[in-house]
């Protein structure tokens, strides 16, 4: 028993001297009136996002102090609460090292590290010419602060021209209250403001100003990096942008409530089998709002409520597909979490006085009407955007069960499992993907009418599969989707292969039946 206190008191001593080598001011409790509200979208799936939420406040006024508070925590998933305030530049960000962290100079490096949040308090935080960049990274909240002038050509460059850059395994994120602007395109040396590529997923960007840039973000680097997805961008104001606002390369997206004015080339770019929910948002004085853009390869958008204020299209053919002049969905988007949409009408009010640093942390409560928040994740009560059970039926569904003399293959498999195992009707034998995410499909030789289908989770895993879709396996078309493993209903279907894909888990998800039904 002795050990693990004389080590308590090694990481506590440790990080005194690291606090007072740095200049890092250490608070003994998380001080109320630092990160407002509770993660809204997407961020509050997967096991939902509240950052530090418990543990120690640190007061900040260098990118350098900001890494030390990092580096002095027991370990790489102790929780913390960082408060900024002030400029945060290259001449004050260096590299710190310790076994809690992983920084690097000229960037706030949140690399192989979890349950963090950085918010701007006092007079402000700006980082100037200075980018944010998560790695490996889960459960980070990012509020009221403004970040600007990131460079990737010129000097100084930061974070790849990426003002908020996240990839590789990232999970988890909640960026609110947010100001992030460029002073030009790439020519002028800047890239992204707010980009997720490899493999990042569950993310809310919420009442943010996106401006004076290029490229306002993207979910995907290229058309085969598809492994990112499941973002929601409410109440948002993209003001000046060219382009990417967002460009969505597989994956699926929320986008609602947000407020464009001056979008030059195009807006919303669906492609590479992206699908977007698009609703109740304003668009004005701007151009192909919506659509797919610069690829051959489609996406797909469900859209209702949103409001075309003097709004162009262009001419479709090769490349450019807009959505418009009749903005006319092309498929369904289930979203699995609460949420309640201002309407369209005044969106450019509820934005103009809740999105970006320094607006007191407004949010809307959607009747057009800015409140403050409640009080943060540490609050014990849910609130209204906790998430609540998918669509998934609660009986389990009765009759034969057409799965058992069928076929089956799938995505990958992990070593040991096989496909036959899904339908064998034995729940002791199982199959699970070779990663976190994959499919899993039943096929039969002649076309079948399916209505529902019955995910039994095996001994010891239940829970683990968060999200999914099931999947008409002839077209392609999405018959459903929702969170949690069980019985699961839609409309009676008659194919020849059925696909459950697992699209978000916690540990290893592992399938001992797949069963379907007629109904």
């Amino acid at each position: 028993m002795r050990r693990p206190v004389v080590r308590r008191l090694q990481a506590a001593v440790a990080a005194l001297a690291l606090a007072a080598a740095t200049g890092v001011v250490l608070t003994s409790a998380p001080a109320a009136s630092a990160a407002t509200g509770s993660a809204t979208g997407y961020a509050t799936q997967n096991g939902g996002t509240t950052g530090g939420a418990g543990g120690q406040t640190v007061r900040a006024t260098t990118g350098t102090q900001i890494h030390a508070a990092l580096c002095g925590r027991a370990s790489s998933s102790t929780p913390i609460v960082i408060e900024v305030e002030g400029t945060i530049n290259h001449g004050n960000t260096t590299k710190v090292s310790g076994s809690s962290c992983n920084t690097a100079a000229g960037v706030i490096e949140l690399k192989q590290i979890s349950n963090v949040t950085i918010v701007g308090v006092g007079s402000g935080a700006v980082f100037d010419q200075l980018g944010i960049h998560l790695r490996e990274a889960g459960n980070i909240i990012i509020q009221n602060v403004t970040v600007r002038n990131v460079k990737k050509s010129g000097s100084p460059t930061s974070n790849g021209g990426d003002a908020i850059g996240m990839e590789s395994s990232v999970r988890n994120v909640w960026v609110d209250h947010t100001t992030l602007e460029a002073s030009g395109g790439e020519s002028e040396g800047y890239d992204g403001l707010f980009d997720m590529k490899d493999d990042t997923q569950y993310v809310t960007l919420s009442y943010s100003i996106l401006r004076n840039s290029g490229r306002g973000g993207l979910v995907g680097s290229s058309e085969s990096d598809r492994s990112n997805g499941f973002v929601t961008y409410h109440h948002n104001l993209y003001q000046n942008i060219d382009s990417r606002a967002p460009l969505l390369r597989g994956g699926i997206a929320h986008i609602y409530n947000n407020h464009y004015v001056r979008l030059n080339e195009s807006g919303i770019n669906s492609r590479a089998g992206a699908r977007a929910k698009v609703e109740n948002n304003y668009f004005k004085d701007s151009k192909d709002v919506l659509g797919t853009f610069y690829t051959d390869q489609a996406g797909y958008w469900q859209v209702s409520g949103n409001t075309l204020d003097n709004v162009t299209w262009s001419s479709p053919g090769g490349t450019t597909q807009p959505a418009g002049p009749d903005m006319k969905s092309t498929t369904t988007v289930n979203i699995p979490y609460t949420y309640r949409a201002d309407a369209a009408g005044c969106v450019p009010d509820v934005v103009s006085r809740t999105a970006g640093a320094g607006t007191g942390l407004k949010v809307s409560d959607g009747n057009c009407s800015p409140q403050t928040p409640t009080p943060g994740p540490t609050d014990p009560t849910p609130g209204p955007t906790d998430p609540t059970p998918g669509p998934t039926d609660p009986t389990p569904p009765t009759g034969t069960n057409l799965s058992l003399g069928a076929g089956s293959d799938g995505s990958s498999k992990a070593a040991g499992t096989s496909y036959g195992d899904l339908r064998d009707g034995n729940l002791t034998t199982y199959w699970s993907p070779a990663g976190a995410t994959g499919s899993a499909s039943v096929k039969w030789a002649s076309a079948t009418a399916v209505s529902s289908v019955h995910i039994r989770e095996a001994a010891g895993a239940t829970g683990n599969i968060r999200t999914w879709r099931v999947l008409n396996g002839d077209t392609g078309a999405v018959l459903t989707s929702g969170t949690g493993a069980g019985a699961v209903t839609f409309p009676r279907t008659t194919l020849r292969k059925i696909t459950f894909e697992i699209t978000g888990s916690t540990g290893t998800p592992k399938i001992a039946e797949y069963e379907t039904y007629a109904g």
